[in-house]
């Protein structure tokens, strides 16, 4: 028999070839999904009571012979008139057949449009086929040169099932190669539900019939068994992967072992994981890892994988899952997501959106679940440890940025995580937003009845603050992660009458602003006589000298920065649009004088104006130095300062 395809348009190949799919490999994954529909079908029909033979050895197995891919199974096989109906007639689906006539069929099944197998023409300049029924017809040979026209015959194959040989073309020789192909299967079909074979691999063992002599320990010989290389089928893939097991017969160690078979390079153990299996109203499984997650974000390395059925289909899931949650590793596998005929591309319906809001919600109450669960620790005695710390307590610095991202994010996420989200302070205790706030309102609130939260971003650069803060009985938060300016931001708009403020935005007095006032010990006319003493010696471009009343026993002079200006700015650096402004102005600090400090007072009074000079520097430069601001050159003059100060 010959004839011509039965599609609309002219030429459908060049089609095929140039716009249908994305990239020429996605082929292999095609004809082994069909592979796999054809022995599904099978196993469905066996399982029915519809085929009663033996259903043998039933692995899909891939070969390069000369120029030749070829990929063979043992399925259902075609008849006749299935090849015209399914081959010949592009686009008619024979897996949407299929289910049309068994609804009840449990098996998955790949196939949805009918155009995988043309995409055999993105690679070969010749496909043929050759198969043989289940049922009692005789084996047909289709063969077809990427033209419209084909043949079909009877063909010579005894045994039931399928080989589509491809004739590679010139310019995809690549496709000849075993690396390139071991290459594509391990990416696209390490997963599927039948074994797949392709080549052999080696297996070192001990032989039974060879030995070899080797030293007993006490100076004689011994005989062992010598090892021996053996070459055994190479199978693929793991057709039983643990995201379609239940939780329950999976332990810790199961996930963890999986996790690094989807990451190989990375060698960190993840921190925990979600196991998801929804059927209604939508089919979803998969498991979803919490990766560390410290000082930066980047959802571009270790993606989530998204399969169909098993088949991998990309690990670009924007839409599928929420931007926040792209951090995350894993797995997801589902039917009801739509994918346009190569399935390569994702496509925006009602159904993503309503696993994507589920995914978050399983996140959240994960999290809030290790919310309310202690660590389980005993003391000395075997005895549970009262106070310890919750489970999410013990990851909170590995995640935090995660859970502040998708906080910024997602509307729903972040109402449910300021029921969870923890604050930590700088003697390493963790608290829930409202535990915090009851914590510190009675001494950390304004005369303006805003509670203020205290924070450092550094505790070692920002110790001095810390502790002044501490001797008046504040407390202070750390908070370090690179959306901080961001994070404060959302949780004053969260939380009514709240202002949140780093410990170096202002002397300690002034941090949180009371009615009290420290009396000044200079007059106005000392102020005004001071102010431009020290101005004449700083860089105006850079400081705004300001006189205070502060305590006497505090610093002469304390290096502040203004809280707007400076968060504003960081958050221009991290978002990008529409804050540019503040990101292009230059850092600019406050220098507080202490004018109720002996020293400041000696400035003042000091005839020689090279002594006063110096001592302006000196006080100035030591305000610096505890700021981590002075260097180069103006260290070095310090130095010699002090040095000079001390003979």
């Amino acid at each position: 028999m010959q004839g011509n395809l039965n599609v609309q348009t002219e030429n459908i190949f060049p089609v095929i070839k140039k716009f249908l799919y994305s990239d020429h490999e996605i082929f292999l994954r095609e004809l082994i999904s069909n592979a796999i529909d054809a022995t599904q079908k099978l196993k469905a029909l066996s399982s029915r009571g519809e085929f009663s033979g033996d259903m043998g050895d039933l692995t899909v197995e891939v070969k390069i012979e000369k120029k030749k891919l070829i990929i063979s199974d043992r399925g259902i096989g075609m008849t006749e008139d299935e090849i015209d109906k399914y081959i010949n007639q592009i686009a008619f689906s024979g897996a949407n057949d299929f289910l049309d006539k068994y609804k009840d069929v449990q098996e998955n099944l790949i196939g949805h449009f009918g155009l995988g197998f043309y995409s055999a023409f993105m690679v070969a300049d010749k496909v043929e086929i050759d198969t043989k029924s289940y049922k009692d017809a005789p084996a047909m040979h289709w063969s077809c040169d990427g033209s419209p026209s084909f043949e079909m015959k009877e063909g010579k194959r005894k045994d039931r099932g399928t080989d589509i040989i491809l004739h590679i073309a010139d310019d995809c020789k690549e496709f000849l190669e075993e690396h390139r192909i071991l290459e594509l299967l391990k990416k696209y079909c390490r997963f599927m539900p039948i074994a797949i074979r392709f080549g052999e691999e080696s297996k070192w063992e001990d032989s039974e019939t060879e030995f070899t002599e080797v030293d007993d320990g006490n100076g004689g010989k011994k005989k062992q068994p010598k090892r021996v290389e053996k070459k055994i089928p190479r199978i693929i893939n793991d057709t039983d992967p643990a995201w379609r097991k239940k939780p329950a017969d999976l332990s810790d160690e199961d996930y963890r072992k999986f996790y690094h078979e989807l990451y190989p390079m990375n060698f960190e153990d993840p921190l925990f994981q979600i196991h998801l299996n929804v059927d209604y109203p939508f089919n979803l499984t998969g498991i979803l890892y919490f990766p560390k997650v410290r000082k930066t974000i980047d959802p571009n390395r270790n993606k989530i994988q998204l399969y169909c059925n098993q088949v991998f289909v990309t690990d670009s899931v924007e839409g599928v899952v929420p931007e926040y949650l792209m951090l995350l590793h894993g797995v997801l596998d589902s039917p009801d997501i739509p994918l346009n005929v190569s399935r390569s591309y994702l496509q925006s319906d009602s159904n993503v959106k309503k696993i994507a809001q589920h995914i978050s919600k399983k996140v959240a109450d994960k999290l809030e679940e290790m919310g309310k669960q202690k660590v389980e620790l005993k003391d000395a005695d075997g005895n549970d440890v009262a106070d310890a710390p919750t489970k999410l307590e013990e990851k909170w610095d590995d995640i935090k940025i995660f859970v502040e991202y998708g906080m910024l994010t997602e509307e729903k996420f972040c109402e449910r995580a300021m029921k969870f989200a923890l604050l930590k302070n700088t003697d390493n205790k963790y608290f829930k937003l409202d535990d915090y706030r009851d914590k510190i309102k009675t001494l950390q609130t304004d005369k303006d009845k805003n509670v203020i939260y205290l924070y450092a971003t550094d505790v070692d650069e920002q110790h001095a603050y810390i502790a002044k803060a501490k001797e008046k009985g504040y407390d202070v938060l750390l908070m370090d992660s690179v959306l901080n300016s961001h994070y404060i931001n959302l949780l004053e708009q969260k939380v009514e009458k709240t202002r949140f403020v780093r410990v170096d935005a202002d002397t300690v007095e002034k941090l949180i602003a009371h009615d009290d006032n420290i009396p000044e010990k200079l007059s106005q006319e000392e102020k005004d006589k001071l102010k431009p003493i020290i101005e004449n010696e700083v860089d105006k471009a850079r400081f705004t000298v300001m006189l205070e009343s502060m305590e006497s026993d505090d610093q002469p002079m304390v290096i502040t920065q203004n809280e707007f200006m400076r968060r504003y700015k960081e958050m221009s650096q991290t978002s990008g649009g529409g804050m540019g402004f503040y990101g292009e102005m230059p850092d600019s600090y406050n220098l507080v004088v202490n004018i109720n400090h002996p020293l400041i007072g000696q400035i003042l009074n000091e005839t020689d104006s090279d002594k006063q000079k110096n001592l302006v520097h000196q006080l100035t430069d030591l305000a610096l130095l505890s700021n981590g601001l002075l260097k180069g050159e103006a260290l070095t003059q310090f130095i010699k300062r002090s040095v000079d100060i001390i003979k």
